[in-house]
């Protein structure tokens, strides 16, 4: 499911659940386990997370969204929380954090990408938050990561939308700050993770910290974005459209 290797202070997770780095419950403990074991390490200075596959996450698990879907909207939405509460890990990391996306990341995919400080995406590589095609929305903390990302016009446009940009389209609007061919990614991503490494790691964390203050605003959206989708869950219309999702993914 993952894959941990640290070198050169560089701390890597790497995602490998075939086929599309699906997230569940069980993925949730997984990569809190290997935050636990960094957190009893003092020899990384950079957090990165990419995947083996082709993909970089494809979001949510079906299997455990089918599963879920009849047994009422808190244990629906309660998958949401725990994603939230691992994402919000990830971003208080002292140390800096990169994401990897030279696939595709879609959805829960793309709210772990955006709980990084940096992103670096191939350039034919999707990125988007598709939920309010299923009639649902982010519930991943996307809400509020993607807007102080990328504004709040070009948030609407992606979220309201539901349609994922390339990779070369996202660096135009701030989602990522490198797009790079896919034939380059891996030399380009390795010189990127070395630059970042090479600097003082104390300095590091304390401008992230500096940095991090400038947005310390309340976090009180998060409890709104659990609420609304639990409105979404309730919908009848939602519950129509993932029940045909969900039959046309298992034929």
């Amino acid at each position: 499911m993952f894959e941990l290797q640290v070198a050169d202070s560089i701390a890597t997770v790497t995602l490998a659940r075939p086929p599309v780095n699906a997230m569940n419950d069980a993925w949730v403990e997984g990569f809190h386990a290997l935050l636990d074991q960094l957190d009893a390490r003092e020899d990384w200075s950079i957090f990165c997370v990419r995947s083996a596959l082709r993909l970089f996450c494809g979001g949510a698990d079906l299997k455990q969204i089918g599963a879920n879907f009849g047994r009422g909207i808190e244990v629906q939405a309660s998958a949401g929380s725990r994603y939230q509460k691992l994402f919000a890990r990830i971003e208080a990391l002292r140390q800096p954090t990169i994401a990897l996306l030279k696939g595709s990341a879609l959805g829960g995919g793309l709210e772990l990408a955006l709980a990084c400080d940096l992103r670096m995406a191939s350039e034919e590589a999707r990125l988007g938050l598709v939920e309010v095609k299923l009639g649902l929305m982010p519930g991943a903390g996307g809400t509020q990561r993607l807007p102080r990302a990328v504004g709040m016009a070009n948030a609407m446009k992606l979220i309201l939308s539901g349609e994922p940009v390339t990779g070369a389209q996202a660096l135009a609007m701030g989602l990522v700050q490198w797009a790079v061919p896919a034939a380059e990614f891996d030399a380009r991503a390795q010189a990127v993770l070395q630059q970042f490494a090479a600097v003082a790691p104390h300095a590091a964390q304390a401008a992230k910290a500096a940095i991090r203050a400038a947005f310390d605003t309340q976090r009180d959206g998060y409890a709104v974005e659990t609420e609304c989708v639990k409105g979404c869950l309730a919908h009848p219309r939602t519950q129509q459209l993932v029940g045909e999702f969900l039959a046309r993914s298992t034929q």
